[in-house]
């Protein structure tokens, strides 16, 4: 099967997007509107740049009606409008009924952290504050936005944020700043309404050393827990 973007829906196009990237990492991103107005919402479009400095992206895709979703409008630059900042806080399994219940639309005056019952902890750089109960959030000031088709249904926007400052929570990180996956305990984005889990991993080297025939040293995944716990 070979499909011609140009020859079928915006809709389906996004199917193709969603069910073959897979699975996502999420960003539950928090801003504030210039007047103040906080706005928290996942984006499963998400993903590094660079180290130096250390970059990230998130891609808020416009509303059906071509307008930019809320997080652009506060994200974007000062010199398009906006408060040029953010955090992009890490989901763990524990609060994800949360994060989705975040994506609901709301009107711009209107908070998510309220909705969803996520709690906010001062950011120490930006303005936006972070999730209370991430592990880890990286606070940005955004450095470019890229928009795929202005103004237009489903048209892409690309924030590039420069990471100025970055939590982690104390049990989350080692001396040398190894992150631990089960502290962490991410959960990632598959197709629709699907999500997966983190905990199911298995190591391999890089280069050449793949080829050599050896079976994968899986990581044990841990038991399944209900999203309002923790561990």
């Amino acid at each position: 099967m070979i499909i011609d973007p140009s020859q079928i829906s915006i809709s389906d196009r996004y199917k193709l997007l969603i069910g073959g990237i897979t699975p996502r990492p999420i960003a539950l991103v928090s801003t504030a509107s210039p007047a103040g107005r906080l706005n928290l919402a996942p984006f499963s479009f998400f993903a590094g740049v660079g180290s130096n400095p250390l970059t990230l992206l998130f891609c808020p895709v416009n509303n059906p009606n071509g307008t930019e979703k809320d997080s652009l409008r506060n994200a974007k630059t000062r010199a398009e409008g906006g408060t040029g900042q953010f955090v992009v806080n890490v989901v763990s399994h524990r609060f994800a009924r949360q994060m989705a219940a975040s994506a609901e639309e709301l009107p711009y005056e209107q908070s998510e952290f309220e909705l969803s019952g996520l709690q906010q902890a001062p950011s120490s750089r930006v303005a936006p504050p972070r999730v209370a109960d991430a592990a880890m959030a990286f606070e940005c000031e955004t450095r470019q936005v890229i928009r795929t088709n202005p103004g237009q249904p489903g048209g892409g926007n690309i924030v590039i944020g420069e990471v100025v400052s970055v939590f982690i929570r104390d049990d989350a990180a080692g001396d040398r700043l190894h992150i631990d996956p089960d502290v962490l305990d991410t959960v990632g984005r598959m197709a629709g309404t699907t999500y997966c889990l983190t905990r199911d991993r298995f190591e391999l080297p890089m280069g050449r050393k793949a080829l050599s025939g050896e079976s994968p040293e899986a990581v044990p995944p841990r038991g399944p827990l209900e999203p309002g716990q923790g561990r």
